[in-house]
């Protein structure tokens, strides 16, 4: 009545160390595909001018934003008087 098992010990031991090998083989298989991906990205990214660097700043270039609109609005301040004054001039005489 006694049958033999169905999967035996070693069996079961090579089907595990099988499935270990494949999934050894898929993660260096997903390695090398990250490693393809990080080559072809970094092909295509955009080069970076490692000789030029910025020498200006935001704050500082706001600052040269306010000089020059305060030296218009003052310049159009004493055009606008100008044009007054000859106005005056030109209608009183």
């Amino acid at each position: 009545m006694g049958k033999g098992p169905l999967v035996t010990r070693t069996e079961l031991r090579k089907r595990k160390e099988a499935a270990e090998q494949e999934q050894e083989q898929q993660e260096i298989a997903a390695q090398e595909y990250e490693e393809k991906e990080r080559e072809i990205s970094d092909f295509y990214r955009k080069k970076r001018e490692s000789g030029q660097e910025s020498s200006r700043t935001r704050s500082g270039e706001q600052n040269k934003i306010r000089e020059r609109s305060s030296k218009l609005t003052k310049a159009i301040i004493i055009v606008a008087i100008l044009l007054v004054i000859v106005m005056l001039i030109v209608l009183n005489i």
